[in-house]
This record gives C-alpha cells, sequence and structure tokens, in this order.
C-alpha cells in the first residue's frame, strides 16, 4: 500500500465490537467521552471486531476478525495510548494492510481519532481470531493472546438488554452494558485477568476517511 494512499481510499466497516476492561462495572469512559477517570485510575483493555461487512476502497473486508489491545495511563481523553493488533489469519497482504491502516488510524474517518490519542503502537501481527455468538454471549479467541466470555448484564426485563443510547462514544451511539465471565490476556509482555469487570457490546457502523 503506497503512503500516498493513506487517509484518501474509502472505507466501510460494518459489525460488532466487544470490549473487556479493567473498570468495575460499568465503565465511566462511555457517559464522560473519557472526561472521567477509568475506575482503576488507568485503563487496560482488550477488545474484538466481527466485520460483516467492510470494504477498503475495493479489497473486500467481510467476514474478517480483529483482536486488539489498549492500554492507557489515565482518562481516555488525555492520550498516550498503547495498542496493539491482531489481524485475522485468514487476511491476504492487501487486507492485512488496509486492517492495519484503519485500526491504527491512519485511514482517518471513525478511527482517525487514534492518530491523536494513540502515541504507540507496540505491533501488529496475524493471528487467528475467532468470535462466536451463542445466545447473548459473545466467545472470542486470538491465538494464545486472548481468551474472552462477554454476555450483557441483565436488566428488569430479562429479554431486554441493558443499553445506553444516543451517547457521543467513539464506537458508536448505543452501548450494551455487559460483563465479562472470562477476560484473559497475554501479549505485549502483559498479563491481565478481568473475569467479572466491565465490559461493551457495540453494533459497529465506521468509515472513512470523512
Amino acid at each position: 500500500m503506497a503512503l500516498d494512499e493513506l487517509g484518501t481510499v474509502p472505507w466501510t466497516v460494518k459489525g460488532e465490537l466487544i470490549l473487556n476492561c479493567n473498570c468495575t462495572v460499568f465503565c465511566p469512559c462511555v457517559i464522560s467521552l473519557g472526561k472521567h477517570p477509568p475506575t482503576e485510575g488507568h485503563c487496560q483493555t482488550w477488545g474484538g471486531v466481527r466485520i460483516d461487512q467492510g470494504a477498503y476502497g475495493d479489497i473486500d473486508l467481510s467476514g474478517l476478525n480483529i483482536g486488539l489491545m489498549i492500554e492507557i495511563p489515565g482518562m481516555m481523553s488525555r492520550g498516550n495510548w498503547k495498542v496493539g493488533l491482531f489481524i485475522d489469519d485468514r487476511s491476504t497482504d492487501a487486507q492485512y494492510d488496509a486492517l492495519v491502516a484503519i485500526f491504527s488510524g491512519a485511514a482517518k474517518g471513525t478511527t482517525g481519532l487514534f492518530q491523536i490519542l494513540v502515541g504507540e503502537i507496540l505491533g501488529h501481527e496475524r493471528q487467528p481470531v475467532t468470535y462466536e455468538t451463542e445466545g447473548k454471549t459473545r466467545h472470542i479467541t486470538v491465538g494464545r493472546k486472548i481468551q474472552g466470555v462477554v454476555a450483557p448484564v441483565a436488566g428488569k426485563d430479562p429479554e431486554t438488554d441493558l443499553v445506553v443510547t444516543n451517547t457521543q462514544y467513539w464506537m458508536g451511539p448505543d452501548i450494551t452494558v455487559a460483563t465479562a465471565s472470562k477476560g484473559k490476556l497475554r501479549a505485549y509482555g502483559r498479563v491481565w485477568d478481568f473475569d467479572g469487570r466491565s465490559a461493551e457490546i457495540c453494533q459497529i457502523d465506521w468509515h472513512g476517511p470523512r
């Protein structure tokens, strides 16, 4: 991918994203937009993305999955994030490069804020990434790096998810409040265990470069 193309290619990613962080339930960043400190004073999070429909120019991204880890030293809005990316090992070289461009923020658009907030990309690599839904429970495995099981927090009506709607959160406006029964990461020198901690489920509809 030519460097002069970055930030000019039309792209879309539609699907679902889950996050599990070290906050107690529920992460304050969703409503405060990162202006309130995480419950532990710093943020450590892993995530997974299932791409149902997606494209970068004429490169089809549909059906691929992504894993990621994010480490933030304080309030989300103050930046200095560290990010690691795990790209579906089924991806072609062109798909891999496109996904790195999108998830690093270089492709601009919805994820372009990463160019402002991320201080260091720890690395990006191919891994087998599975993202499965069983009832309301999401299961994600990223090689031997991430093992996660996330489900919505029960509301008064057990058939209806507890959702924070109409937010200005970067992922999307409607965030399902969730928790992780399993949330383990071992990557880039980090070993995290966030079982029972806060999680989020979000339907995403991202695009760029504007």
